[in-house]
Parts: structure tokens; C-alpha cells; sequence
């Protein structure tokens, strides 16, 4: 009898050029519009509760007209309150239908982080290896509160241009790819431990952007928290009230991919940016957040994003002005949240160039956005 044929998973399988298909600039749309049903595992949930909306009028803007008229573009709902104020989406897409989010899912970490150290959990000037005693020299002497601000300097690179760069090599412990030649996945542990740096200190002026800073914090609340991170994650859901399910990658220990590993649609994206709008109080008016700590993330000093992005701070793994609530994932996702107006905004789109990033469209979206927020 002839031998099946076996072959590596076509989507998670990598190439020469170190990527894996579903995140190739040929199959991006589509690896972004399914990729819920890509990653090697994921976890899913739906919420107890549903936040149900209201139609109102559509609001006519110049800034929300440019950005669905990009090639790029796959949706957009902005929300005040239960009021739908946008909502658009591409052709080939919906608002209903889930997309890959990436650094978007890192304002989980916010709350999850900040209900924690609340609970006196997490002290946020303590160094890392008082939480994670196996952390390699990349960590070990960092204090969690500058992991939360990315303001850390190590030897981890995050150049999505770069083919070779460590944050490729990251996503073998987020379920994102398959390592070659049948080696063993990396657990989430495994890759943070063996990160490597100096003296940890950010000399640039500007945030240092790391996503495996936020694989750490992930660590470090897993170490902690009197329930498991996924626990933590149906809380999140429970609290913003999504209408359909909240996918996120797992690692091979299954542990949610906070760094970028989540999938909302667009209307459940601009829900969960509700929850940050009504300073971390859940659909039924009690406290989910810590209140405190997302005041202070506002008001507080912290680096500056590099130019083009430099209007917004990187502070307790948010981005913000101030007055907004941002974050911005790759590929070309942005979350905008008005604190004053209440105005919660996801547009979701995908880059389909080789890097798959670009700082000034990212930066042009965001402003368009925060025009439209702010009036």
C-alpha cells in the first residue's frame, strides 16, 4: 500500500522569506479577514450579556469618507454610548464578520494588569524576576512599570521589514506559525526566558515598541492572578458585552496572545473600546477596571510614540494624549476612544505591502480618526 502523503500546514508552514502564507502580502487579506481559523490554536468565547445597540442617524465626514475609500480599508463603526454613529465596511467584508486586531488586543493587558494591581497583586515597581525568578537577562532587572510603558531596551528587535527580526520568531509562541523541520514550538515561557540585554535602559527619548513586553506582563499576571488568564479574558468579554466571539491564539501552554493574537469584529471592537469610554465600568454600571489606573494612565509623564505618532504616550500599555485612549495594531488596525465625548471608534483594514506596516498611514489614520472623535 503507498504511503499517505504528509505534508506541513500550507497556512502555518514557513517559506525563504520567513513568513508563513496567511501573512504574506499575496494572502494578508484574506489571513487577516479568517484569521480566527488560522492560528495553530485559539480560544473563544462569547459574553453573557449582549450590549445592544441603536441605530441613528449615519454622521457624513470628510475623515471617515477618506478612510473607507483606501484600498486597504475592511471596516469601521464608531459608537457613542449604545448609538451607532458609523458603521461601513468593504465590499468583501462586514461589520459582524471577525478580523485580526494584532497590538490592538494589548489594551486586554491594560485592564487585566490593572485589576491586578489594584488587588495589590502586581507592584509595578518591582523588577521582573521577583515575579518570574527564571527570566533571562532581557527582563530580569526591568521594572514592570517600564514594560508597561515600553520603555525598556533589550536585544529583541521588532522591524516587521526585516525578515530575520525577533518578532517573526516570537510568533512560534503564539500559534502564528510552525518552527521548520518538525522542531518543537516554543512555549511563551521558553521564548521570554531566553531574551537577552544589557542594561535595560531606554536612552532613545520615545517609547522602544516591544511586543514582548506585553508576552512578559502576560507572564507575570498569569504568576499572580487568583484566576486563569483565559478566566481573565471571558471577564473582559462579560464586561464589554460582545455580540458575536472573541477569538485570541493561544501558545502551546495556552496562554492568551495578549501582545496581538485577538480577533473582534469591528462592531465588537468599538464595544470593547465602550468599556475604556466609560472608564472601566462593565453593561451593567459596576466597576470591571481599575478606575484609578486608567485615570493615571491618562495625566501621567510617560515616552512619547516616534514621529509620526509622537502627539501620543505610551503609558500602562495604552496609547493616549491625554484626552484619547488609542492603540494601534499591525497590518493596519486602530482603536480611538474619546474619553470626553464618549466616542469609541475600530477600523479595521490590512496593509497588503511586504512589511506589512507603515508608520505614516498609521499615523494618517489616526488623525482622521481622532478628528472625527474629538469634533
Amino acid at each position: 500500500m503507498t504511503e499517505p502523503r504528509v505534508i506541513p500546514n500550507p497556512d502555518l508552514a514557513v517559506g525563504a522569506d520567513n513568513k508563513q502564507r496567511w501573512n504574506r502580502s499575496a494572502h494578508r487579506r484574506h489571513g487577516f479577514h479568517n484569521a480566527h481559523l488560522l492560528f495553530r490554536r485559539a480560544f473563544m468565547v462569547r459574553a453573557r450579556h449582549v450590549l445592544a445597540l441603536e441605530d441613528a442617524p449615519q454622521i457624513q465626514h470628510p475623515d471617515i469618507d477618506w478612510l473607507c475609500s483606501r484600498p486597504e480599508f475592511s471596516a469601521l463603526v464608531c459608537m457613542q454610548g449604545s448609538r451607532i454613529l458609523v458603521e461601513r465596511s468593504a465590499p468583501d467584508f462586514g461589520v459582524n464578520r471577525l478580523h485580526s486586531i494584532q497590538s490592538v488586543t494589548k489594551l486586554h493587558l491594560h485592564l487585566i494588569a490593572g485589576r491586578l494591581i489594584g488587588a495589590g497583586l502586581i507592584d509595578p515597581s518591582r523588577q521582573v524576576r521577583a515575579y518570574l525568578p527564571w527570566i533571562g537577562t532581557g527582563y530580569a532587572s526591568a521594572e514592570v512599570q517600564d514594560l508597561l510603558d515600553m520603555n525598556i531596551a533589550n536585544d529583541f528587535s521588532e522591524d516587521y521589514s526585516d525578515p530575520s527580526s525577533d518578532c517573526y520568531t516570537e510568533e512560534l509562541a503564539l500559534g502564528w506559525r510552525l518552527p521548520a523541520d518538525g522542531a518543537p514550538e516554543p512555549s511563551l515561557a521558553a521564548f521570554a526566558a531566553g531574551l537577552t540585554g544589557g542594561d535595560l535602559v531606554n536612552r532613545t527619548g520615545y517609547a522602544d515598541y516591544k511586543s514582548a513586553n506585553t508576552d512578559v506582563l502576560t507572564l507575570i499576571c498569569a504568576a499572580v492572578s487568583p484566576i486563569s488568564m483565559l478566566a481573565q479574558i471571558e471577564a473582559v468579554a462579560d464586561a464589554a458585552g460582545y455580540e458575536g466571539a472573541l477569538h485570541i491564539s493561544l501558545s502551546p501552554e495556552h496562554l492568551p496572545a495578549l501582545s496581538g493574537g485577538g480577533c473582534l469584529s469591528a462592531r465588537d471592537l468599538a464595544r470593547f473600546g465602550l468599556l475604556l469610554a466609560r472608564n472601566g465600568r462593565d453593561i451593567h454600571g459596576c466597576v470591571f477596571g481599575n478606575t484609578a489606573f486608567l485615570a493615571r494612565s491618562l495625566g501621567r509623564t510617560a515616552p512619547a510614540l516616534r514621529p509620526p505618532k509622537d502627539v501620543l504616550r505610551y503609558s500602562n500599555h495604552l496609547m493616549t494624549d491625554g484626552r484619547l485612549i488609542a492603540h494601534a495594531g499591525y497590518g493596519g488596525q486602530f482603536l480611538i476612544v474619546d474619553t470626553q465625548r464618549g466616542i469609541s471608534c475600530a477600523f479595521l483594514s490590512v496593509l497588503e505591502n511586504d512589511e506589512g506596516y507603515d508608520e505614516q498611514y498609521m499615523a494618517d489614520v489616526f488623525t482622521a480618526l481622532s478628528r472625527f472623535c474629538t469634533g
